[in-house]
């Protein structure tokens, strides 16, 4: 059994890597924001054919606590793998951390569809908030869950709030 410790962060790999990669300097600056990287298991090279990259992600996602998706301009059309992997994580029922690249902190018009009315928090692609929802969000995933409370949720202040409130 894969010990569940890792954090999945799926992105637009043609046009959002940089953001990914701003995540891990901000964790390699070996101050508070620190988590273990999904991505460290395995390398998927792009030669590789579609089914053996998702046996690697597969992997990934076995070892993994939550998935966090950087929301960049074209994500929602993105449907090969990124789709593949928000529809593996709600199945699997990973507490969700959507991070939006252009600094809104609601589920808008760049988010994925499939991503809408599904458990998720949404936050700003800003190191604080991020780190909060890395460190918070899981817990109340599983209360909402709980609940039977399946929706968008946004942050503000120290409550997590519905986006239908």
């Amino acid at each position: 059994m894969a010990y569940k410790n890792k954090i999945y962060i799926a992105f637009d790999g043609d046009n959002d890597i940089r953001y990914y990669d701003l995540m891990l300097a901000w964790k390699a600056q070996n101050d508070d924001f620190n988590f273990y990287n999904a991505h460290d298991l395995h390398t998927a090279s792009d030669s590789s054919k579609e089914e053996s990259i998702k046996a690697s992600l597969r992997d990934r996602f076995a070892n993994s606590k939550m998935f966090i998706l950087i929301i960049g301009e074209h994500t929602k059309y993105l449907t090969k793998f990124v789709k593949w992997e928000i529809e593996t994580a709600i199945r699997l029922k990973l507490p969700i951390v959507a991070v939006n690249i252009n600094k809104s902190r609601i589920s808008d018009e760049l988010c994925p569809p499939i991503l809408k009315n599904q458990l998720a928090i949404f936050v700003p692609f800003e190191k604080k908030i991020v780190k909060l929802a890395i460190n918070t969000w899981s817990e109340n995933d599983k209360n909402y869950r709980k609940k039977g409370e399946i929706s968008n949720f946004y942050y503000k202040g120290s409550v997590y709030k519905d986006l239908e409130d």
